[in-house]
């Protein structure tokens, strides 16, 4: 059993993992703005949780949060990484302060909380980091160039920061997924519906013939690649695709 931190764990794909974790037995820390989200999913869970509201964007936060892990658990053994912002404009219509917030939560948060879970793991010989990347970590779409870009290079860190501790006994991995059955994939049909003349039925049957599968990916088929991460140390390096073979890689 390990101890898991786990964050944007209030809904979507962060709550499928921490479901999948605490199914597998391990304690699990719930991190997420809204703590009526945490609370709920921590009723449901199978396992001891820990409930931490916090906004990691917020300087201090995140050694705050390790911190109360620390003294309450111990040092986290298994980081997933999976709070994220989406935005969809024309590069020529996103501003500079749409550009920094996506960048800050998608790529600098994670930096950061890879940089605190890094050194314990590395002294214990062992330990697992699983971001939530995305399959716009290997390709360009049009209209998310903000989003592309963060996604590209939490991917490059991820590659990164695996090849420097590969004989450590602590392996870093990105999963990748398409679009996903969650609220952020509401939001970006109902954006999709806005600005055209499709309905957002219609809009989500898009999203979905985008794939070859033609449905969109489930949260928890998200998670079990997650749990797959964590329980194999020969998987290193690695941006597995979750998308139902839209990029094959």
């Amino acid at each position: 059993m390990s101890i898991c931190l786990v964050t944007g764990a209030g809904r979507g794909i962060g709550r499928a993992v921490a479901e999948r974790l605490a199914a597998d037995g391990h304690q699990v820390v719930l991190v997420a703005r809204s703590k009526d989200h945490l609370d709920e999913v921590a009723a449901g869970l199978s396992t001891q949780s820990l409930v931490i509201p916090a906004d990691l964007t917020i300087d201090g936060e995140i050694d705050r949060v390790f911190a109360e892990v620390a003294r309450t658990w111990g040092e986290v053994e298994v980081l997933v990484p999976n709070a994220g912002i989406g935005h969809a404009a024309l590069v020529s219509d996103t501003t500079d302060e749409d550009w920094a917030r996506v960048l800050e939560l998608n790529l600098t948060v994670p930096f950061r909380c890879i940089r605190r879970a890094l050194p314990p793991m590395l002294d214990a010989g062992w330990g697992r980091i699983v971001v939530i990347a995305s399959v716009v970590a290997k390709r360009g779409e049009p209209q998310v160039s903000a989003y592309a870009a963060s996604k590209h290079g939490v991917l490059g860190l991820v590659r990164s920061v695996a090849a420097e501790v590969a004989r450590s006994g602590v392996t870093v991995n990105a999963v990748c997924p398409g679009y996903v059955d969650t609220p952020m994939t509401d939001q970006t049909v109902a954006a999709i519906s806005a600005r055209s003349d499709r309905s957002e039925d219609e809009a989500r049957a898009a999203l979905a013939r985008r794939q070859p599968i033609g449905r969109l990916v489930t949260p928890a088929e998200v998670a079990d690649v997650v749990a797959l991460c964590v329980g194999n140390g020969a998987i290193n390096g690695q941006g597995i695709n979750v998308d139902g073979g839209a990029v094959q890689s």
